[in-house]
């Protein structure tokens, strides 16, 4: 998989990633829109080139209440990500070239207010899934919210990674209507966090 090549359809209107794109970012606004007074945590697993949270944090009146964490592996996708928050003054954004998959990433910033997990449910196993959804209450701050995209070609497990976050004691705030044609998740973790173990692998990619 070329994943430079993969943010392609973005710049594509009317592609049915670019359609999921602004449903990520609108509720990425909506999650921002509700945190509590004071500073926001946010995590970006696998967060290619930033192109869901970058754009919204530009331009949102809670930007300078932001601290970021973006992790993923190429660097080609990580430069444009550095490069975007830099022209927006993001200096907040920590962009990391490296392997979201390892726990050791999030130190420092789990449990955070908003943790993202796009763009990865269609390229593991279900059993992987599972796996990463286990550690959401790891990563997810007290009344935090975890967004997370899959889509929902036959067989569709939308319905069932809702499960799997629900018997963690996730809340479910919005679910994207399956006419849409992708999935788009949002869960409210109501607490508390649990330690973030260290040396753990979260889930891994069947292509790579």
């Amino acid at each position: 998989m070329d994943w430079q090549e993969w943010h392609d359809e973005y710049d594509r209107p009317e592609s049915r990633l670019s359609q999921r794109l602004r449903v990520v970012q609108s509720r990425i606004r909506q999650a921002l829109d509700a945190a509590a007074p004071g500073p926001v945590r946010v995590i970006s697993i696998c967060a290619g080139q930033g192109r869901d949270l970058l754009p919204v944090l530009a331009e949102h009146p809670r930007r300078g209440d932001v601290r970021a964490r973006l992790v993923e592996l190429d660097p080609g996708n990580t430069e444009a990500a550095r490069s975007a928050a830099e022209a927006a003054g993001l200096d907040q954004v920590d962009v990391v070239t490296g392997d979201a998959t390892l726990t050791d990433q999030y130190q420092g910033m789990a449990p955070a207010d908003i943790v993202m997990l796009c763009g990865i449910f269609g390229n593991i196993s279900d059993d992987d899934i599972k796996r990463a959804v286990g550690f959401s209450p790891h990563l997810c701050a007290g009344g935090g919210t975890v967004i997370w995209t899959r889509h929902r070609r036959a067989p569709d497990l939308v319905p069932v990674i809702c499960g799997w976050f629900e018997e963690l004691g996730f809340e479910r705030e919005w679910v994207s209507d399956p006419e849409a044609g992708f999935g788009v998740g949002v869960h409210r973790f109501p607490g508390p966090p649990q330690p973030l173990a260290v040396g753990e692998r979260m889930f891994s990619f069947a292509n790579r």
